[in-house]
């Protein structure tokens, strides 16, 4: 009997919710997400990330790119929802650096392969390829393509001229 009494209070538990967000959306209103989720990705965002997790840099750490020169992976236990992206830290410490200036510790090219930005293409990169050129850090899907950015001063002002366009045909 209490079994069935349970069942049918999260049935009514279930309606209830079900009728209230049905009202929020015939009244306009988007419907309001389950309390404890992240908000969802805007349009235009250009953070690369995994579109199953939502994580950014594959769960690395982008404060210790800075600070160890080196990919080191975060923790769930020290993350950061920013611009639409889950971000992880190897410590609270760095997440707090990050929470306090992003934009010192963002990847230029929204952590896209930055030769690829120059060749006029948003490719995805390996975190574990990475370079931090003028307190900037930037991603590449090679060696190959890293040296080349690296070596090219030419390469490095055609991706910082292609990259607005480069953002606009991003598709998450």
């Amino acid at each position: 009997m209490k079994a069935a009494a349970r069942h049918a209070g999260i049935v009514i538990a279930g309606i209830v919710t079900g009728c209230a967000l049905s009202l929020a959306a015939t009244e306009g209103r988007a419907a309001p997400l389950p309390p404890g989720l992240p908000e969802l990705p805007s349009l235009g965002e250009t953070m690369q990330r995994d579109n199953h997790t939502g994580l950014a840099l594959s769960g690395f750490d982008p404060v210790a790119y800075f600070l160890s020169d080196a990919a080191m992976p975060g923790l769930p236990a020290y993350e950061l929802m920013h611009d639409g992206a889950v971000w992880r830290f190897a410590s609270a410490a760095n997440r707090d650096a990050f929470r306090e200036a992003p934009e010192v510790y963002t990847p230029r090219f929204g952590g896209f392969d930055a030769s690829g930005v120059a060749d006029g293409r948003a490719v995805d990169a390996d975190p574990h390829r990475f370079a931090v050129i003028g307190a900037k850090l930037y991603f590449f899907r090679s060696d190959e393509n890293r040296r080349r950015f690296l070596g090219e001063a030419a390469l490095r002002a055609k991706a910082w001229e292609r990259w607005p366009a480069v953002a606009t045909m991003i598709a998450r």
